[in-house]
């Protein structure tokens, strides 16, 4: 791991001179982001005892996580007073805390902010920026800050960040997972974390809702002529399931099991914004650098991207750009193309 003991210390300083700590991840929160936020929170409340602590996502939890300790306490609206530290978890920039617009001092150096994050296109946007590229998961960092700074690891918090390593290795089967993994979670073990709690909450449960709107996506799967097996859903499909935007975590996975491909990728619409979510199994395929063609990001082998616009039922992997009709963004072709 690459965070210091100074980057911590310096992290700690500024901890001790707020008068409440406000603890923020990405919007449409995943496991890793909601661990991450509940972790670290629980960790600072037993740590900084005189402090608020608030935890804040703009997005509400999805059902999978409703089992994680406190996780009724996450805010979805807060208000920013003189005084607050942000600690910003799992968000490789601004944008991605959906606040950016809204909040701007939130990241103009107006408040005083710590970005904990593993993704390497983070734009560094913090006070203090501990980032670790090498790391399979932002829990994975909390867990090293709290070592280093000699924080108790109780059971509760290391089930919240155990979830977040779960899920951002596939339940330790994705090729991130390296020894350091198989550390961590050994370290969360010792400290109580109830794993067959998370693999039954976030692996082995299914709503229905979920089943009917995977089976969407395996229906709709196209391969293309350069190597992409590529799905799309709809507005429509969504309702038609009546699954929430958030079950469509996990049928990637599904998508990038057809043998052969190179990269697998969903487009699903959500509210005016087509959202795409890519994966590879190659070594020689780098779909953050196809993420990047639309403004989007992530590692080597797990990526996503924004546009705004619809998608078109008759070709459902061009995007139509909502503020602009003439203006389609053929995702097919742009992805395919990539060596």
């Amino acid at each position: 791991m690459s965070i210091s003991k100074q980057e911590a210390d310096s992290a700690l300083t500024h901890m001790l001179q707020a008068k409440r700590v406000v603890c923020i991840c990405h919007h449409n929160p995943d496991g890793d982001a909601i661990g991450a936020l509940l972790g670290m929170g629980l960790l600072l409340e037993g740590a900084l005892k005189n402090i608020q602590i608030v935890m804040h996502c703009l997005d509400p939890i999805p059902d999978t996580f409703k089992f994680l300790p406190d996780v009724n306490r996450v805010q979805y609206s807060c208000d920013f007073r003189e005084g607050d530290l942000f600690i910003f978890l799992d968000s490789a920039e601004p944008k991605l805390t959906g606040m950016d617009i809204d909040n701007p001092e939130l990241f103009n150096g107006t408040y005083k902010s710590i970005s904990i994050d593993h993704h390497p296109t983070n734009s560094r946007y913090a006070t203090v920026n501990m980032i670790d590229p090498e790391a399979a998961s932002s829990c994975e960092i909390v867990v090293v800050l709290a070592d280093l700074l000699g924080w108790e690891m109780t059971s509760d918090i290391a089930t919240c960040l155990l979830t977040g390593v779960y899920t951002d290795t596939g339940g330790l089967l994705h090729s991130n997972t390296k020894a350091g993994v198989y550390r961590t979670v050994a370290r969360l073990l010792r400290s109580g974390a109830r794993q067959q709690e998370i693999i039954k909450a976030v692996f082995r449960t299914a709503s229905l809702s979920t089943l009917k709107l995977w089976g969407r996506v395996l229906e709709n799967i196209s391969i293309t002529d350069e190597g992409g097996a590529i799905s799309a859903v709809t507005e429509g499909d969504f309702r038609a399931s009546g699954a929430h935007h958030s079950q469509l975590t996990g049928a990637i996975d599904y998508v990038n099991a057809v043998p052969g491909m190179r990269f697998s990728l969903i487009l699903s619409e959500r509210g005016g914004v087509v959202k795409g979510s890519l994966r590879t199994l190659r070594d020689d395929v780098d779909v953050s650098e196809m993420a990047g063609k639309f403004s989007g990001g992530g590692h080597k082998k797990a990526a996503g991207f924004s546009l705004p616009g619809s998608l078109k039922p008759e070709v459902r992997w061009k995007v139509v750009d909502a503020h602009n009709d003439a203006n389609e963004s053929t995702v097919k072709e742009s992805l395919g193309s990539e060596k």
